[in-house]
C-alpha cells in the first residue's frame, strides 16, 4: 500500500487515511466544523473564580464522551499530536488534579490518545491533525505545511504516561499508567525508530553567514505550533527538530551514536550551528527569510520552545542569546497589549496566505497566546535557576498574574486574546476556551510563586486564591 494514498492500517482496530482525496475530504469537515460552531455555539459561561472555572474545565477536557484528549471548542473534532508537548505537558501533575475520579479520566483519556497516536505512526501518518471521519476511522491531514513536531508531540505524550509515577501522588492509578507508557515504548519503540531516523534523514544542507549545517525547511516552510505563518528557514521548526532528537535518546528509541552518523555531526553540534545561525545578530531571528530591520520585527515569541525542548541553558552562549531576545520583547511596547503583561506572538503579523487574510486575521501576529506567555515565563524561570540569579522571576509572576485575571474575566481559560485584550473573533471563528491547556498554567504558576495557585489537598472553605 503507498504511504501517500489510500487506506492505511496500523491494526484490526483503527484505519487510517491520508492522500489528496483524503485531505479534501478533511477540509470539508473541519470547515463545516468551525462554521457551525461560530454560528450555533452558545455563548460562554459567565465569570468566575479561578477555583469554578477550573473544575468546569477538567470536567470538559477529560469528559467520559470524548476518545481522544482534544483541546476544546471548536477543535473538538480533531486532534492534534503536537499539541502533546506544546500544550499538555503537564496533564499528569499531582498538583493540578483535582481528585481520584479526576485522575482516572486524566489517565484513561491520555491512554487512549497516545495509542491512536502511535497507531498512526506506525501507519506512516505523520501530520498535523487527525480527523475522525466514523468510528476508528481516521485521515491524517496538514494544514498550510508538513510538520517539524508532530513526533515531539507523539513522544511526549508517551514519555508523560511513562513519568507518570516520577512525583509523589496520591492516585494508585499513576502506577500503573507509568507500566502501560512502559509497554507502549517496547510495542511501538521500532516504529518510532523508523519516523525518526526517516526525519533525521530528510533534513537537508544550508550554507549561509559561514555557518553550515542542516535545517528541515530548506525549500518548502514546515510548521510547528504558530503553523500559519508559512515561512522558510523558521528557528521554532528546527528548535522542534533539535528537541524531538533529544527526546528520543532519554527514551531510549534510538541510539545517539545511529542518529549522530546520519546527522553527520554530534547533537551538540548541531544545536551550536542552529544557535549560531538564528542567533548571529546577538538574538533569535524566527526566521531567516524575516527582512526586517527592526530586532523587534524580526523575533517571535514561540522561540521560547516547549518544556524540555531546546533551551537547557548549559553554556553561556545560550542563556546570552536567550537573555538579549527576552529583553527585546519585554521592552518593546509594540509586543505586549497595552498595560498588561500579554505578550503577542510578534510585534507585527508575518506574511499570510489568502485563507489568513479572510478568514482569521492576526492569529500568529497581532494576538496574544495564553500558552505561549506560559511557556515565556517558564524559560525565564528556567534560567534564573540556572544561572543563579533572580533576574526573571517579577517577569514571569506577572504574566501568570495577568492570564489569571484574563481567565476569570472571560470566563474560561482562552486560547488566544485579541489585539485590545478581548476574547478573539472574526466573522469565520468565534475563538476558543482551551479546557486541557489550563493545568500548563497552574503547574508553572506552583514554579513561579512556590505555592499552588489551587491546593486540592485542602478542604473548600479553607482554600486561598492568590
Amino acid at each position: 500500500m503507498s504511504g501517500n494514498e489510500g487506506l492505511l492500517s496500523s491494526n484490526s482496530e483503527q484505519r487510517f487515511y491520508q492522500g489528496l482525496a483524503a485531505t479534501c475530504i478533511a477540509n470539508c469537515l473541519q470547515a463545516a466544523n468551525f462554521l457551525s460552531d461560530r454560528f450555533l455555539r452558545r455563548a460562554y459561561y459567565a465569570p468566575a473564580k479561578i477555583e469554578e472555572l477550573y473544575r468546569h474545565s477538567m470536567d470538559s477536557a477529560f469528559s467520559l464522551r470524548e476518545a481522544f484528549l482534544v483541546t476544546g471548542a471548536p477543535h473538538a473534532s480533531a486532534y492534534y499530536p503536537r499539541d502533546f508537548a506544546w500544550f499538555y505537558p503537564d496533564v499528569l501533575d499531582p498538583q493540578t488534579i483535582i481528585d481520584s475520579e479526576d485522575a482516572t479520566r486524566r489517565i484513561r483519556l491520555l491512554e487512549r490518545s497516545v495509542r491512536l497516536m502511535l497507531g498512526a505512526v506506525r501507519s506512516g501518518i505523520i501530520t498535523t491533525t487527525l480527523i475522525p471521519v466514523k468510528r476508528n476511522r481516521y485521515i491524517g491531514a496538514n494544514y498550510f505545511a508538513l510538520p517539524s513536531d508532530t513526533l515531539l508531540g507523539v513522544q511526549g505524550g508517551l514519555e508523560q504516561i511513562i513519568r507518570a509515577d516520577f512525583r509523589a501522588s496520591p492516585h494508585a492509578d499513576m502506577g500503573k499508567a507509568a507500566q502501560t507508557g512502559r509497554a507502549l515504548l517496547t510495542e511501538y519503540r521500532a516504529d518510532l525508530k523508523r519516523s525518526l531516523l526517516d526525519l533525521a534523514g530528510s533534513l537537508e544542507p544550508y550554507d549561509g553567514y559561514g555557518i553550515r549545517t542542516l535545517l528541515c525547511d530548506v525549500r518548502a516552510p514546515r510548521s510547528a505550533a504558530t503553523d500559519t505563518r508559512a515561512e522558510r528557514l523558521r528557528f521554532v521548526t528546527n528548535a522542534s527538530v533539535y528537541a524531538t532528537f533529544q527526546q528520543s535518546i532519554r527514551l531510549g528509541i534510538v541510539d545517539q551514536n545511529e542518529l549522530e552518523e546520519i546527522l553527520g555531526r554530534s547533537l551538540s553540534e548541531y544545536k551550536t550551528e542552529l544557535l549560531q545561525l538564528f542567533g548571529r545578530d546577538g538574538y533569535i531571528k524566527h526566521s531567516l527569510d524575516c527582512d526586517a530591520g527592526s530586532p523587534a520585527f524580526s523575533i517571535a515569541l514561540d522561540f521560547v520552545n516547549v518544556q524540555h525542548g531546546f533551551w537547557d541553558f548549559s553554556n553561556d552562549e545560550e542563556r546570552t542569546l536567550f537573555s538579549a531576545t527576552a529583553d527585546l520583547i519585554l521592552a518593546e511596547p509594540r509586543f505586549r497589549i497595552p498595560d498588561t503583561f500579554h505578550f503577542f506572538v510578534s510585534a507585527d503579523n508575518p506574511r499570510k496566505k489568502l485563507i489568513h487574510r479572510i478568514a482569521t486575521p492576526s492569529y500568529q501576529g497581532r494576538s496574544a497566546w495564553p500558552t505561549f506567555n506560559v511557556e515565556f515565563a517558564d524559560r525565564m524561570l528556567e534560567y534564573d535557576e540556572f544561572s543563579r540569579v533572580e533576574r526573571y522571576r517579577p517577569y514571569a509572576r506577572e504574566i501568570l498574574r495577568h492570564i489569571h485575571h484574563a481567565t476569570e474575566t472571560h470566563g474560561g481559560y482562552q486560547e488566544l486574546l485579541s489585539e485590545n485584550g478581548l476574547q478573539y473573533r472574526t466573522w469565520a471563528y468565534r475563538g476558543a476556551i482551551a479546557h486541557s491547556w489550563f493545568p500548563r498554567f497552574l503547574t508553572v504558576w506552583s514554579r513561579a510563586y512556590g505555592v499552588p495557585l489551587i491546593d486540592w489537598t485542602q478542604p473548600a472553605a479553607d482554600k486561598a486564591f492568590t
